[in-house]
Parts: structure tokens; C-alpha cells; sequence
């Protein structure tokens, strides 16, 4: 039986992407072995299997063995290369590069509270030296992966936030080093283009699942999926009146590889599913009730201490598409579909 991933990797090689910009071309993927990075390495070498592509795909990582736990069979591409390297050194890339995806990023709430000034030391120093490789080797395209924090608390409302609307971010709140270390790297990309005209587009994500999920997920959409997997309750431990705006993983994925030949220099976009979006708690009832069929429910557990575990400021903010959907892009996996697929990927270990 094929995979949820296997599936959703034909359908973007054989959707309405202009491959042909990627044809015989040679792109490097920042954080490879992450989630989203991980996603774009396997499209592109898929669609060399299927198509025929010759797309070189460089992945920059940080350990061989995780990147050989991460894909598989796909190591044994001859168009892929690994290469070793911490994005907050100088990156030596022999040879031109076509496209720059610069998805790394500290993604783990613990350590942007616990070491806030390495999450800001790689979120600047890692993006100006992609940024300093793009205006080097003369890139057609460089999409740099933000994210929905950059938003902060906007004071926008009521109807749709879009990439103007930016907000409040307590610079107090140590977490912050991620939101501010998002939107210091934006104000870099717009200087680089401005300065040296570096091509390069902002893509900021909402929050991101579904097949392909890694099993070392621990994040809130991954912790659901495994209470329904382990037929157990799903415990919250805040009020889960934050609301959250969501996309599938192929989704995104298409997204960003559109931008990476359409996207506007200098400019930000909402990678978004405008009809995901929902507080938590009513997410976890969703999961809870429909796609785990009432046979767990959900439960509370608040610590006297949120803020020690990292998360995320509560926030009202439902993200627009608008601007993605001009490019002709339009999200198509509602919520539900999405949790069903991740969870049938995470069952069978993918």
C-alpha cells in the first residue's frame, strides 16, 4: 500500500509547479534533515525519479547519521550531496548554485527559552551567510522560511491579518528570541535585496503537518497525533484559547516552490490554509472527537509556571492568503484530512 508521503510527493510532481525553472538546476536546502527541509529535499529527488528532472539537490546538514535516518533510500541519488556544516560558520559551496531554500531554524520551544542567544545567533548570523552565498554565487532565487511568530500580537482584530499587519513582540519575554530573531532575518533579506539585489522571498509558514512528520515530533500537532495513535487522552496544559492557523504539508511545500520562481523580491507571503484555522482546544476536540472517533477525550493539566515550558504567547490571528492565492496558489488539505494522513504515515513509521 503506498504512503500518505509517497502519495503527496506524486501529486506535487505532477501538479501545476513550473519544474521546468528547476530542470538541470542545482539547489541547496538549508536544515535538510529538519521537517520542512526534509519535505523539499525528497520532492525534488522524487521528481528526478519520475520525470527525470536532473535537479542537483545540495542538503546541508549537521550529522550524516541523522541524514541517513531521515531518507532512506534516497541517500543512493546520485543527484543528491550531503553537506556537513553549521549555518552560523561560512559555508563553502563549490561550483554555481540556482536556488537557495533556507529552512533552518531552531524549531524547539525548550531551547529558544533555554538558550535564547544561540536561537538569535542562528537565525542572523546563519541567514546572512546564506544571504552572502546567494549574492556570491548569483542565484535565480532564494526563499527564506520565516514564520507566523513574526507576527507577534498583532492589533489587527478583527478580519484577516495580513503581511502588513505586524504586531506586539515582549522583548522582556526570552522566548522571543525566535519571533525577533524571525523578523530581524526579514529586515535582512529586504536589505540584501535592496542593497545587493539578492532574489530573494519571505515565506511565512503557519504552523505545518501532516505526512512526513518525523517521529521525534514532539510539537502539539505530533503529541495529538500520538494520543490517537495510543488511544490516549489528550492533555493540554494551557487554556488552549490560542488560535491557531494551519497548513498541510504538501500544501506548503508547493508554496514554497513557487515562490522560489514567483515570489516577489524583497516581499513576505502567508503560506496558510485560511479555512484551518481554530483555537487549540477546539483542534484537540476536533482530533479527539472526529478523527479518533470519541475514543479519547481531552483533559486539562496547567502548571503554576507556563512560561518555563516555552511556549508561545496566546494570541488571536487568523492569517490571509490572499497574497499566495495571487501567485495561484490555494491551499486544498482541510484539517481533519490532514491528521488522518500524518496519522497514517506515523503508523507506518515514515
Amino acid at each position: 500500500m503506498k504512503s500518505m508521503l509517497g502519495e503527496d510527493l506524486e501529486i506535487l510532481v505532477d501538479c501545476d509547479i513550473d519544474w521546468n525553472k528547476y530542470n538541470n538546476k542545482r539547489v541547496l536546502v538549508t536544515g535538510a534533515t529538519g521537517f520542512v527541509g526534509s519535505l523539499l529535499v525528497k520532492c525534488f529527488l522524487f521528481y528526478n525519479r519520475l520525470k527525470q528532472g536532473h535537479i542537483s539537490v545540495i542538503a546541508l546538514i549537521r550529522s550524516k547519521e541523522k541524514a541517513y535516518n531521515v531518507f532512506g533510500d534516497f541517500c543512493e541519488e546520485p543527484d543528491l550531496s550531503f553537506v556537513k556544516g553549521d549555518i552560523t560558520d561560512s559555508i563553502n559551496i563549490q561550483g554555481n548554485v540556482d536556488y537557495i531554500f533556507h529552512t533552518a531554524s531552531v524549531t524547539t520551544s525548550k531551547i529558544m527559552v533555554e538558550k535564547p542567544v544561540e536561537t538569535i545567533d542562528t537565525s542572523y548570523q546563519g541567514t546572512r551567510n546564506m544571504l552572502e552565498l546567494a549574492r556570491d554565487k548569483c542565484v535565480k532565487g532564494m526563499v527564506y522560511v520565516s514564520s507566523m511568530e513574526a507576527y507577534g500580537i498583532p492589533e489587527k482584530k478583527d478580519g484577516y491579518v495580513e503581511e502588513k499587519d505586524l504586531g506586539y513582540i515582549d522583548l522582556t519575554n526570552v522566548r522571543s528570541s525566535y519571533s525577533e530573531g524571525k523578523r530581524i532575518c526579514e529586515c535582512l533579506c529586504t536589505a540584501y535585496m535592496s542593497e545587493y539585489g539578492v532574489p530573494v522571498t519571505i515565506a511565512r509558514l503557519a504552523q505545518t503537518f501532516g505526512a512526513g512528520v518525523q517521529k521525534s515530533d514532539n510539537r502539539v500537532y505530533a503529541q495529538f497525533a500520538k494520543s490517537v495513535i495510543e488511544q490516549q487522552d489528550i492533555v493540554l496544559h494551557t487554556d488552549g484559547k490560542s488560535e491557531g492557523n494551519y497548513c498541510y504539508t504538501r500544501d506548503v511545500i508547493k508554496g514554497l516552490l513557487m515562490l522560489g520562481y514567483l515570489g516577489e523580491a524583497g516581499q513576505a507571503y502567508n503560506i496558510v490554509n485560511e479555512e484551518s484555522h481554530m483555537q487549540i482546544r477546539e483542534m484537540a476536540q476536533l482530533v479527539a472527537e472526529k478523527v479518533a472517533n470519541g475514543c479519547i477525550k481531552v483533559i486539562y493539566d496547567i502548571p503554576d509556571d507556563v512560561l518555563k515550558y516555552g511556549y508561545a504567547p496566546p494570541v488571536k490571528m487568523h492569517l490571509s492568503s490572499r497574497k499566495m492565492n495571487a501567485l495561484g496558489w490555494n491551499a486544498e488539505v482541510g484539517l481533519e484530512e490532514a491528521y488522518r494522513r500524518m496519522i497514517m504515515d506515523m503508523k507506518r513509521g515514515i
